[in-house]
Formats: C-alpha cells, sequence, structure tokens
C-alpha cells in the first residue's frame, strides 16, 4: 500500500519525534513528511511540504503550539490540526479546539489512538481521544446538573461513533438490556426524546466523533440493529 496521509510531526523533543515517526510509519497508508522542533520552524515546514495532518505539542520553545496553529490557518483555513500534548486538562483541549484544532490526543492515549486520530483528521472528522473526550463531558455535565456515570458516559461515546446496541453490548462485555437501560437513563437526564435531540446533547457536551445530522436517528434509535461503526 502507498503512503497517502502525509505528516508533519511538530514537538521540541528529537527522541520523542523519533519515537512517535516510528510509530505513525509501522502504517503503511502513513508517512512522517516532516519534523519541526519549535513554533517557526513548523510554520516553515508546513508551507513548504503542505502536509495532509500536522500532529503538534502545545508546549514548544518560543511561541506555542496555539500560535503556531493560528498562523498555519491563517495562511490555509482547511490545514488539518491535530494537537498531541500531555494536557487532558479540560482547559488545554477547549482552547485548542477553539483556536481551530480538528483533533487532541494526549500522550497518555495508546499507540493505536494516535494512529487512528490522523487518519480521522485527515478524512476531516474530528477526533478526541477517550480519555479527552470523558473529561470534557463530564465536567459539561456536571455543569448542566446532570452528571453521567462512567458507564453511562462509555454508552454514549460509544453511540455518538455510530456503534449499535448489540455492538456496544458486545464491545464493553454488558447484555443489550443494559446497553439499552443505559440509553433510556442518559435520554431522560437531558431530556430527549428522541435520537437526533441527544445527539445534540453529546454534540453540547463535546463528543464531535460523528456526522450528527445524517447518522443521529440510526445510531441512537432503539430499533438500532447489528453492526460496527459507518
Amino acid at each position: 500500500m502507498i503512503a497517502d496521509i502525509s505528516v508533519l510531526l511538530v514537538d521540541d523533543h528529537a527522541v520523542v519525534r523519533e519515537g512517535y515517526k516510528r510509530l505513525l510509519e509501522l502504517s503503511p497508508d502513513v508517512n512522517v513528511a516532516g519534523e519541526a522542533a519549535d513554533a517557526a520552524e513548523a510554520y516553515q515546514k508546513f508551507c513548504a511540504l503542505q502536509p495532509d495532518v500536522v500532529v503538534m505539542d502545545l508546549a514548544l520553545p518560543g511561541a506555542s503550539g496555539i500560535e503556531a496553529m493560528r498562523r498555519m490557518l491563517a495562511r490555509e483555513p482547511h490545514a488539518h490540526v491535530l494537537i498531541f500534548s500531555v494536557h487532558e486538562e479540560a482547559i488545554f483541549v477547549r482552547r485548542a479546539l477553539d483556536a481551530g484544532a480538528r483533533g487532541y490526543v494526549t500522550k497518555a492515549s495508546a499507540p493505536d489512538v494516535l494512529v487512528e486520530a490522523v487518519r480521522s483528521v485527515a478524512r476531516r472528522v474530528s477526533y478526541l481521544s477517550p480519555d479527552v473526550s470523558q473529561a470534557l463531558a463530564l465536567r459539561a455535565s456536571i455543569q448542566e446538573g446532570r452528571q453521567l456515570s462512567a458507564r453511562e458516559f462509555e454508552v454514549l461515546r460509544l453511540l455518538v461513533q455510530g456503534y449499535t446496541l448489540p455492538s456496544i453490548a458486545e464491545k464493553l462485555g454488558l447484555s443489550q438490556k443494559t446497553v439499552a437501560n443505559h440509553q433510556s437513563a442518559i435520554r431522560q437526564k437531558f431530556g430527549a426524546d428522541n435520537g437526533v435531540q441527544l445527539a445534540r446533547t453529546a454534540n453540547r457536551l463535546g463528543l464531535h466523533f460523528a456526522d450528527f445530522a445524517s447518522s443521529a436517528a440510526a445510531a441512537f434509535g432503539p430499533e438500532a440493529g447489528n453492526g460496527s461503526p459507518a
């Protein structure tokens, strides 16, 4: 398979870049076309290489990753930037997303999460690593006074990704009835009468995984059948 996703890897530690370069290039469809150690070099390489995805740390010498991303987006509004950071706190995530990042993955994530995120962002699909999305959703649900349990959050997260009730049950090791009960509890907490309303709630909580307009009814409907994400 010919690599068709070019990546610019931005991190100020050469050893770290080398490790993640090797990880990414284990996937035959990903190629690290360039590397940069600071914001200025990142912008120069971005202009020269025009990568499909920029994987960038927040903490860089001099200007931050946020500032580097803003320069890139000012030049190319459709740039695909994936933040890859040690910070999982909601304040860092929200700042990055508000500045235009298409995804956010923490360095504590499993290796395959970074690869999955790069592929998603290359397809213009927003991506948050599970720990980040959980932190955002739990914080938002607390602010709304309707806190989800950890299990309810997992069910909601998988529903948003397009998994059906049977496939969620298999993935979480639960019965379909238990998953359906969790789905009902989530709907009751947020006053969602149907799948579209629940999808909008998930969107408000920061779970931007799916095209809600086209897939919400199928993904959240009680009649969902067997299958995996669309």
